[in-house]
């Protein structure tokens, strides 16, 4: 395995499974983490962005100091650092953010100030519930998020409700919450709503198990990729995609998508895809 995203291992140290794989001055088995927040997971400690990592998001360390975590996201195996104080030991997962993005507030009232935003997706651990109110887990006690924003992980949703929930999300490369979001994380965030494992960029997720389609067989739900992105179809006219021309979440045509992309140096559809189950 030579793709650095998927590589566990920065010379320095690598995960045990890579003894005799690659080399490295220590191989280790790693210490299980979350994220207490949202945050960036980076190429080095103070270098560029690959992705977002949220609120109970699974974490395996593989070496730290004050600063910096370098390990895996273990949602999606994607290798990178993360700020060191944006972990925490962690509870074991209940439910997960059923809309675009909420808040976690100190108490079970409105009228304090909340103080986590927690996004599409993102798995909580539930201790209490006080409905209107739900109580989680939180790095410092308990949290309390309204209740029917949270969904039961053994309860899922469709993918494509998924993603028109986050229709006027900015654009943000790399991002993965409500507050922005591009093109794979849009299609990531989506699939995990479903309870469906995603790899986290659009040349990864083109690897995935499915069928190849033709473009008059796509229908709800298949991925449409081109070079560097990826939209889902809403239904077999519309595609709902995290895009850089509308700078949003947006709903339009496939045609008309085709039509403009063509004109640039993406270029014509790579892959119309019928995910596996």
């Amino acid at each position: 395995m030579t793709d650095r995203r998927l590589l566990a291992s920065n010379g320095r140290v690598a995960h045990v499974s890579l003894q005799g794989k690659v080399e490295a001055e220590r191989f280790v088995e790693g210490e299980a983490r979350q994220l207490r927040r949202t945050a960036w997971l980076r190429r080095a400690p103070d270098g560029a962005v690959d992705r977002q990592l949220l609120f109970g998001d699974p974490f395996l360390v593989l070496e730290e100091n004050d600063r910096a975590a370098f390990g895996v996201s273990r949602k999606d195996g994607y290798v990178g650092y993360v700020e060191a104080d944006a972990l925490w030991e962690g509870a074991e997962p209940t439910h997960r953010v059923a809309i675009r993005t909420t808040w976690a507030w100190a108490a079970p009232s409105f009228k304090v100030p909340p103080i986590l935003d927690l996004h599409l997706s993102a798995e909580v651990a539930v201790t209490g519930e006080t409905t209107p109110w739900t109580e989680i887990a939180g790095p410092e006690g308990p949290l309390y998020v309204p209740t029917n924003h949270l969904m039961p992980l053994s309860e899922v949703e469709d993918p494509v409700t998924a993603a028109h929930m986050m229709v006027g999300t900015p654009y943000v490369w790399g991002g993965n919450t409500g507050f922005g979001i591009d093109c794979s994380g849009l299609v990531q965030a989506a699939f995990r709503a479903a309870g469906r494992a995603c790899p986290p960029d659009s040349d990864l997720q083109m690897a995935m198990e499915g069928a190849s389609l033709e473009h008059g067989a796509l229908k709800r739900g298949d991925l449409v990729f081109w070079r560097g992105h990826v939209a889902m179809m809403a239904d077999e006219v519309f595609i709902v995609h995290a895009n850089a021309h509308h700078m949003a979440v947006a709903v339009e045509p496939l045609t008309e998508a085709i039509d403009r992309i063509k004109k640039t140096d993406v270029g014509e559809p790579l892959l119309m895809l019928k995910p596996g189950r």
